[in-house]
């Protein structure tokens, strides 16, 4: 583990208003050292809190698990409330960057990079895999040379929509405002803007989950289905909004192991040998 590394440096920040941590993008890195033949994959993760915060549950806890099947991690410090869309995005683009950037130096597949996220951490996550770029081969910064799409996602009761039907209000106005623009808040229900280039999916929720419905899951899976884009949905009977490694509810739980196997098929996971 390292201290926070900054995505950017201070006068670079897009979108900064404010001088302190929390408007200083940064990750901070879980890397294990390469196997003995090739890279290993790396996700960045995105722990939820509604854009008003990100819960410290979602982030540290689920690094080291994936360090624990063979991948290395970085936990996204992005920007929540006050700050408003893009900023967030801007930071889980320029995360995934930053990592290719340092892929030789960390032992990294550069195209082996995911994203995970939880909740609004989902949205996230998932809206990095909607909305990304190859990069600028003519950039003066090297990181903005890189591409900002992650291979793959991992999407753990994910807010999706912003829609009056399933979508998390409280999402919304955090990311939006109190007044959302409707063409916007549109533009933000992810299941809307899936494509065949969308990466593969892993998808999780509880069927009772009261504070991000498991309608989100559905659209997003029905939206990869229909563009037939690989995925893998799974819900659990019971189990409340929240519950990232679901020590205990041991059911839920198996999310992990589930996980694992996905991850495994596509080739990223690989024998644990150190840390760096």
């Amino acid at each position: 583990m390292s201290d926070w590394l900054h995505l950017w440096t201070e006068n670079e920040i897009p979108h900064r208003n404010g001088e302190g941590e929390e408007d200083t993008p940064a990750i901070m890195s879980f890397l294990l050292d390469a196997p003995n033949e090739g890279r290993r994959a790396c996700v960045v993760v995105c722990p939820g809190g509604g854009y008003f915060l990100r819960a410290g549950h979602e982030g540290e806890p689920i690094a080291r698990w994936l360090n624990s099947i063979g991948l290395s991690a970085v936990v996204l410090r992005y920007r929540v409330q006050p700050y408003r869309y893009p900023s967030a995005l801007r930071d889980a683009q320029r995360a995934i960057r930053y990592v290719r950037n340092e892929a030789e130096a960390w032992g990294i597949d550069p195209e082996k990079i995911g994203i995970l996220g939880f909740s609004a951490g989902g949205h996230l996550a998932a809206n990095a895999s909607v909305d990304n770029d190859q990069g600028q081969p003519e950039a003066a910064d090297p990181i903005e040379r890189h591409s900002s799409r992650p291979d793959f996602q991992v999407l753990c009761y994910p807010v999706i929509s912003f829609g009056d039907a399933f979508g998390h209000k409280g999402s919304m106005y955090n990311l939006l405002g109190e007044e959302p623009d409707p063409e916007l808040a549109e533009f933000l229900s992810l299941e809307r803007r899936v494509t065949p280039e969308t990466p593969p999916a892993f998808l999780w929720h509880t069927a009772d989950d009261a504070g991000v419905l498991a309608d989100n899951s559905y659209a997003m899976a029905m939206a990869l289905r229909a563009n037939q884009v690989a995925h893998e949905l799974h819900v659990f009977e019971n189990g409340k909004h929240g519950l990232a490694l679901s020590e205990e509810l041991p059911d839920v739980a198996e999310w992990t192991k589930l996980c694992e196997r996905w991850l495994a098929r596509r080739g990223m996971t690989s024998p644990v040998d150190g840390h760096k």
